[in-house]
């Protein structure tokens, strides 16, 4: 079966300014080795005639976001129509028609037919995980354990040497 060709900016993808906000999956999605995932879908359409079918990867990255952010198939369905987030994380021009909630809850079932779906979850946790990447409802935090000693917590030294830092302003550790 052919897949439809998502991969092609169209004039108004070029003119959509680039902002923090639209960028806040990108790490996520730079880090996930897709090409494993798209291996492992890769059999999953044995037909060669038909129309042109959704990529599965892009297919797949439609169900991550639709468990991340705890939607139903058809908010996820107008969420990708809105959201130029969503677009960027699932591939999709803005030229480019968004699959229906239909659709979507096909593939869903394809996937938990072909029993699929839970160890392609637990493969994209694993990819998180090792980076420390905590992904809960509609919220992802990339963990950074780094320690930073603060300004604040530094003694300061007046003119006569002594500490001008009022000792029960704060705490030593």
């Amino acid at each position: 079966m052919s897949w439809k060709n998502t991969q092609q900016n169209s004039f108004a993808d070029a003119l959509v300014i680039e902002h923090k906000s639209l960028s806040e999956l990108d790490d996520v999605h730079n880090i996930i080795n897709w090409s494993e995932i798209e291996q492992t879908l890769s059999n999953l359409y044995s037909s060669k005639t038909g129309a042109s079918a959704y990529p599965p990867i892009m297919m797949f990255k439609i169900l991550i976001l639709q468990a991340w952010y705890g939607l139903s198939d058809e908010a996820l369905e107008k969420q990708i129509a809105r959201d130029l987030m969503f677009r960027r994380f699932i591939d999709l021009s803005l030229s480019e028609v968004v699959p229906d909630h239909a659709t979507i809850w096909r593939f869903r079932q394809l996937l938990n037919t072909e029993n699929l779906l839970e160890p392609l979850l637990e493969q994209i946790n694993h990819h998180l995980e090792q980076n420390s990447i905590i992904v809960s409802l509609g919220l992802i935090n990339i963990i950074d354990a780094t320690v930073i000693e603060a300004k604040q917590s530094r003694k300061r030294k007046g003119r006569n040497g002594n500490n001008t830092q009022d000792p029960e302003a704060g705490y030593e550790v």
